[in-house]
């Protein structure tokens, strides 16, 4: 048999200092600090239903006996590389916002009321304030969207992300009524399609908005019709939640549409029956003057720009042409800008699901 091989004068067999987690980038104690200055934001937005929060294993949540048949409906999402945007701009207080608004918004369209959101945070080395700004942003958007911030995961590896940068990710969990559910199986010829307006661009598309920022060399901090440019492309995304949870106790919603990327023409026929179409007349709604601007600096076709963006609606509602001027005025009300902008047709062969006009 063949003895180990030792040599005391190798260098690489000596005794070295003993190494720490530290040592390997990793600060425990910096993790530990974050958690206890986010418990304060997070508590602020629980509701009833919490039994355990931030700082647990797992976090707890007690679906409320008012219900008769619970359906829950979750969903995660991040904000892609508007991402980018907030590293270099140094902007860290609304990505968070962004990062709610993206899941909830998206389990709305269920008819689901939002209950609660984790996060996911992940960098190379721990940033306690960068972090607390995010982390306030989720908060906040938390506290729009009235659900509770119960939990999350902030994780440091080294090497993993480039100096200053981090991810995110956010998963958000709602309940709806089982009878209740808003699956666009009634939605008929003559229902009335209604657009509630963006804040911007939302959290979309941001892969061309940076490629039309750096082939231009554009300066963000231009002004833009009396804003700093960066302002209006890091507006964060609107949260649609509470005005359209009251608009459902008030009368039967039959459909909704949670635009993001794909825009109008391929979110709206994912709601819609395949005997119907959506034709929308695109002269009702004010777009947003960063959408006029984005595509004249690229260059942009407008079948392209309709694909990528929002355009300036954020959020489609079909109801029942008699209730059609209610739930506006409902809407209007809870502080949205609402139009009218199309009608429900009955689709012929051949024919797109949307049919812009």
């Amino acid at each position: 048999m063949t003895k180990p091989h030792s040599d005391d004068n190798n260098s690489s067999h000596k005794t070295a200092a003993p190494l720490s987690y530290r040592d390997a980038g990793v600060n425990i104690d910096a993790g530990n600090n974050l958690v206890q200055a986010i418990k304060p934001l997070a508590k602020r937005t629980f509701r009833p239903g919490v039994l355990a929060g931030i700082g647990g294993f797992g976090a707890l949540f007690e679906i409320s006996r008012d219900y008769r048949n619970p359906v829950l409906v979750s969903g995660t999402d991040g904000v892609g590389t508007k991402l980018k945007l907030a590293f270099e701009l140094q902007r860290h207080d609304t990505i968070g916002i962004d990062l709610v608004a993206m899941s909830v918004n998206d389990i709305l369209v269920s008819g689901a009321e939002p209950l609660f959101f984790l996060d996911y945070y992940a960098c190379g080395k721990l940033d306690a304030d960068i972090a607390a700004d995010v982390i306030s942003g989720i908060a906040t958007g938390c506290e729009l969207a009235g659900c509770a911030l119960i939990g999350g995961e902030t994780a440091e590896m080294p090497d993993m992300y480039p100096v200053g940068e981090y991810d995110l990710a956010g998963f958000a969990v709602g309940v709806v009524e089982k009878d209740q559910i808003i699956n666009g199986t009634t939605i008929q010829t003559g229902d009335v399609v209604i657009g509630l307006a963006s804040s911007g661009a939302h959290a979309n598309g941001y892969s061309l908005i940076r490629k039309i920022i750096n082939t231009n060399c554009i300066d963000l901090s231009q002004d833009f019709h009396g804003k700093p440019l960066s302002d209006i492309i890091m507006a964060p995304t609107r949260i649609y939640v509470k005005p359209l949870l009251a608009l459902m106790k008030q009368l039967p919603v039959k459909g909704l549409a949670h635009i993001t990327g794909g825009g109008l023409v391929e979110n709206l026929p994912r709601i819609l029956p395949n005997s119907v179409a959506a034709e929308l007349q695109t002269n009702t709604w004010d777009s947003p003057l960063l959408f006029e601007w984005l595509q004249k600096q690229g260059q942009v076709s407008d079948d392209e720009m309709l694909r990528v963006f929002n355009c300036g609606i954020g959020m489609v509602v079909i109801v029942a042409a008699n209730q059609a001027e209610t739930a506006i005025q409902s809407l209007r009300e809870a502080g949205e800008k609402v139009y009218r902008i199309g009608e429900i047709r009955q689709r012929m062969p051949d024919q797109p699901a949307v049919v812009l006009r």
